[in-house]
Parts: C-alpha cells; sequence; structure tokens
C-alpha cells in the first residue's frame, strides 16, 4: 500500500490527469535536429547533460536512449493525444507510451503515422488516432490550456497541481508530494 493510500484507506485512488505543456513551443510543426537543437539550447556541452540524465536514469531501472533521437518535436500532436486518450479512459497508457517511444525508442513524435503506432500500442484503435490527427480537432483546446498553464506560472516538468489547490515544481521525493496532498486536501476543507 503506497503512503497516501496508508493515510487514506477509505479514499480510493487519487485520480491523475496529464495536462498539456509545451516545454519548446517555439519549436516548428515538423520539430528540429535534435542535434540543432541541443546546440542551440545548451551550447557545445549539452549533450553531456543528457548522458547525466540517462545514467541517473539506469540506476532506477530507466533504460533512456537519448542517443536514438533525432528529431525534437514540436509537442501539440502528442499533447491532442493524450487529449484523446483521456476521452478514452486511457491517458496513463498514453502517456507510458509516448515517453517510452521517444526517450528509449527515439520515435519522431511529430510523424502522425508514429503516433498512431504508439497509441495503438497503448490500446487505442489506430484508425481512429490517424484520423484525428490528421484533423485539426482539439488543436485551439490543447494550445489554450497549455498558455493557461504559463500564465499560471508553469515555467517547465515535471509540475504537480493537487485538487487544483497546492502546486508543486520540478522531480521531487514521494514524501513532498505526499505532504502536497494532505495539505490540498486541508485547504479543500
Amino acid at each position: 500500500m503506497s503512503a497516501y493510500g496508508e493515510a487514506h484507506p477509505d479514499a480510493g485512488k487519487p485520480a491523475v490527469r496529464w495536462l498539456p505543456f509545451q516545454l519548446n513551443p517555439d519549436i516548428p510543426e515538423g520539430g528540429m535536429s535534435r542535434q540543432d537543437y541541443i546546440a542551440m539550447k545548451f551550447g557545445r556541452g549539452g549533450k553531456g547533460k543528457y548522458e547525466q540524465i540517462a545514467a541517473v536514469g539506469r540506476q532506477v531501472g530507466l533504460d533512456m536512449a537519448f542517443d536514438k533521437i533525432q528529431v525534437q518535436p514540436n509537442t501539440v500532436k502528442s499533447h491532442r493525444l493524450m487529449h484523446y486518450a483521456g476521452e478514452q479512459g486511457r491517458q496513463g497508457e498514453m502517456a507510458e507510451a509516448l515517453f517510452r517511444a521517444y526517450f528509449v525508442e527515439g520515435r519522431n513524435l511529430t510523424d502522425p503515422d508514429a503516433l498512431a503506432d504508439v497509441a495503438a500500442g497503448a490500446g487505442l484503435d489506430r484508425a481512429a488516432v490517424a484520423a484525428y490527427l490528421a484533423s485539426p480537432a482539439d488543436r485551439e483546446l490543447v494550445e489554450r490550456s497549455d498558455m493557461k498553464l504559463r500564465a499560471g506560472g508553469v515555467q517547465g516538468v515535471p509540475f504537480f497541481i493537487f485538487n487544483h489547490k497546492v502546486a508543486v515544481s520540478g522531480a521531487q521525493e514521494a514524501e513532498v508530494l505526499l505532504q502536497a496532498i494532505e495539505q490540498s486536501l486541508q485547504e479543500q476543507g
């Protein structure tokens, strides 16, 4: 049982909802060369930052392969796909599939065919996803949501919002997140 479950045995599992936030909203719709992106963002030493992240990931069982990534994506399509998956009750599975596709497999997340394949792997209907991505459906919704988060002070990920009351920025220990949940429940009452 999790620390949250121990503290709140009758509460059930907390609902998790992924919100659209683009780290790089100025990247062209078709993405850009990952190599050019790293050089532009971090300069010559940028590649070393990702090697450090990969090493930390390996220590906790995450086998990230940054060297496989060729395209730094514009993530509007991925966020639309997350919204679509949420409507189908599969947002968590979609998030995991997208993370694996990008960070482990190096897939191009600007490619609608690649995204449809990833969605199928997350349990969604590939043809329905392909049709959705070919349409403009939910693009404005995702872009407005992203702008609303920016206006609310979100500047990076991860960023957690509990009960619309308490926000926590950055990678945190489980205890910090549990304290934020507790605070949000106190402020709710």
